[in-house]
């Protein structure tokens, strides 16, 4: 008897997502960073005057990394309150960016509108990859490059996702958003570019584990929802884990020093 697995409802999945993003302040986490972005620029190999997007930027990481490369560069995300950060972040630099309200599945941009495409620990968490990578490559000019920071799913962050995601079940039918973070997903969702990938390591530097859990409780929207989903038995039962696989995976001793996994892609259009 063969099933038909329904066709996950993206747009409902996406108002959810929107609203966990806009949780918190991802702001707070996103600064520390920092160093992402501008190693990603390097990556690409980024020139004065190339024509920059940054795809689900966030408060502007790689936004500002081009910037300071001295690209002309759109910031765009779908949560407000971030790009409102972002223009903030640039402002007191005296950078000139902008700042663009839109959905990674749908870009408001012609086609082969930028040299470079950038999205760091961004675009990875749309619900419908296939279409959010097609939009990247769309807007893409031959011979441009994308520039990609993706959490890996055995990563650090990887391990924290399958953790929450035990507590807290994700979306039927929607991809893991990690996959972005291998080399073989990308190579599927950017057919015919080449794809060239390096593994790569952020360095979570906190007082303590008790230190990273209240920020990231407080101010990651994935983790703030989680808790926010529990009752006190499930929200002390999800703190026991965090804490374990903190202390599994510190190597700071006395502070916390937790390396965090990722994937570095840049990927050439023909």
């Amino acid at each position: 008897m063969n099933v038909e697995l329904a066709t996950p409802d993206f747009a409902a999945i996406k108002a959810r997502q929107q609203a966990v993003w806009a949780s918190g302040d991802y702001a707070v986490i996103g600064t520390t960073l920092q160093i992402v972005g501008e190693t990603l620029c390097e990556a690409v190999d980024l020139r004065a005057g190339e024509t920059v997007l940054d795809v689900a930027a966030g408060n502007g990481n790689a936004t500002l990394a081009a910037a300071r490369r001295f690209g002309r560069v759109t910031s765009t995300d779908y949560v407000p309150a971030l790009l409102d950060r972002g223009r903030r972040r640039a402002a007191a630099e005296g950078a000139e960016v902008a700042f663009r309200e839109a959905d990674a599945e749908a870009l408001p941009f012609p086609d082969a509108s930028f040299d470079v495409v950038l999205s760091s620990f961004g675009v990875m968490f749309t619900p419908d990859q296939e279409t959010a990578a097609r939009e990247m490559a769309r807007v893409l000019k031959p011979g441009g490059r994308i520039g990609l920071a993706n959490w890996t799913p055995e990563g650090f962050i990887g391990q924290l996702f399958k953790l929450i995601g035990r507590h807290v079940a994700p979306p039927p039918g929607v991809k893991p958003p990690a996959l972005w973070g291998t080399e073989a997903r990308l190579r599927e969702l950017f057919p015919g570019l080449r794809v060239s990938a390096t593994p790569r390591q952020f360095q979570f530097r906190y007082r303590s584990a008790e230190h990273w859990l209240e920020v990231f409780r407080t101010w990651y929207g994935p983790t703030h929802r989680a808790f926010a989903a529990l009752d006190a038995k499930g929200q002390a039962a999800l703190t026991a884990e965090i804490l374990d696989l903190l202390a599994r995976v510190n190597r700071g001793g006395s502070t916390l020093l937790v390396p965090g996994d990722y994937l570095e892609a840049v990927i050439r259009k023909p």
